[in-house]
């Protein structure tokens, strides 16, 4: 192949390949007319390119309907590769097989102690991974690339974790290289509120939304931000650490040093305690919200207090970034209206009228999932795709359009 010029017909059209490529595999799956919609390429240059993608075996295209009109489907071929996502909670490790038109095909999760030892953790994750893609009759040779999630901050540029307090038996490790070289294809990380975000973006409760907060209340507190589409980290990769916001300076120390936090007010660690009295030690967050939806009135006490608290954290982001909805995810998120009515209480109260009067607040669709799912979708988001053209490529030489 001779070499493109910027501007020139091939390179052209090589963009043009790569805008519908990057348009599906987003996606998961569109129509032709949404296609052009969301390229704004024409109807015919989306025709020719699908039909060169489907010679090509990039794509696949089956019938379908749109608006009760005939209409085809187009999604990336199982044949291009598959995707994996490895989420680590701290008592759990879950890993999901995804290929690239967005279809989980398999998924397993199990206990672990991930906060004990990084190499126990991620020797752990090497031996599910293998087993999970050999039990589903796969090829190693046909992953493409692997989300990791992990709850606590993570610096995206260089891979490492941005606080030893959270996981101190991760201190000075980079998960996302040592996975990488062990499982040999690309690594991308994140912290879990993010991908929980990402989850629910793309297949729960954020579908169709550019702009939402994912606040995952578990150990810890977090939050997961969407803004246009995408997730927003900031520079050191630690954006929507919501667990940390002061509300009362006089209240309890935190794990950060600070006293009153957010988290201290919420989080399992702080809140559980409240009930140990009159319930027991040995309860759980899931015994509570189960107690709490049967009637009774400590767990439901203690749950609204908790979403109150959550509706002040929610109200400074509907201030700070105007979010069209909140989705709630972990174990509390079960509570349903009990911990949801206190938030939007809340956020009624204490974020400006316009803000609050935008918002949306749901519960997760994914429940434990969120994470894993959504660390198949960073795959997704982060890929390129040069290889998934070179197929179409090779096919022959193609029309220019």
């Amino acid at each position: 192949m001779g070499v493109e010029t910027p501007g020139s017909q091939s390179s052209l059209h090589r963009a043009n390949l790569e805008r519908v490529v990057r348009a599906v595999r987003m996606a998961g799956s569109l129509t032709q007319a949404e296609i052009a919609r969301s390229t704004g390429l024409s109807a015919a240059t989306v025709s020719n390119i699908v039909r060169e993608l489907k010679d090509g075996g990039t794509v696949e295209v089956t019938p379908t309907s749109a608006g009760g009109r005939r209409a085809r489907s187009v999604s990336l071929s199982g044949d291009a590769g598959i995707v994996v996502g490895v989420d680590f909670g701290h008592t759990h490790l879950r890993v999901a097989i995804g290929n690239l038109a967005h279809q989980v095909l398999a998924e397993e999760a199990e206990p672990l102690d991930v906060d004990a030892s990084a190499a126990q953790g991620l020797d752990r994750a090497e031996h599910l991974v293998s087993r999970l893609i050999t039990a589903s009759g796969l090829s190693q040779d046909k992953v493409v690339g692997v989300g990791l999630g992990v709850p606590a901050p993570i610096d995206v540029e260089t891979g490492t974790l941005g606080s030893t307090a959270i996981l101190p038996g991760w201190a000075g490790t980079n998960p996302r290289d040592d996975l990488a070289q062990r499982l040999g294809v690309p690594v991308h990380v994140d912290n879990d509120a993010n991908l929980g975000a990402l989850g629910e973006l793309v297949w729960g409760s954020g579908r169709g939304v550019a702009d939402l907060a994912y606040i995952k209340v578990a150990d810890g507190v977090g939050a997961g931000l969407v803004i246009s589409g995408k997730i927003y980290r900031g520079p050191g990769g630690t954006a929507g650490e919501i667990g940390h916001i002061t509300l009362d300076e006089s209240g309890p120390v935190c794990r950060c040093g600070n006293r009153g936090c957010l988290e201290t007010f919420t989080a399992a660690r702080y809140v559980l305690p409240l009930l140990h009295s009159s319930h027991g030690a040995d309860l759980t967050v899931e015994r509570m919200v189960q107690l709490a939806r049967e009637g009774d009135p400590g767990c439901r006490r203690v749950i609204a207090d908790v979403g109150r608290h959550i509706g002040s954290g929610v109200a400074n982001l509907c201030n700070l970034i105007n979010p069209s909805r909140m989705v709630l995810g972990g174990q509390l998120a079960e509570a349903g209206e009990l911990v949801l009515g206190p938030i939007r209480e809340s956020v009624a109260r204490y974020a400006i009228p316009s803000a609050a009067h935008q918002l949306s607040v749901m519960p997760g669709a994914l429940g434990g999932r969120a994470e894993v799912l959504g660390a198949l979708a960073l795959v997704l988001s982060e890929m390129g795709d040069s290889t998934l053209l070179d197929g179409a490529l090779s096919a022959g030489t193609p029309a220019l359009t």
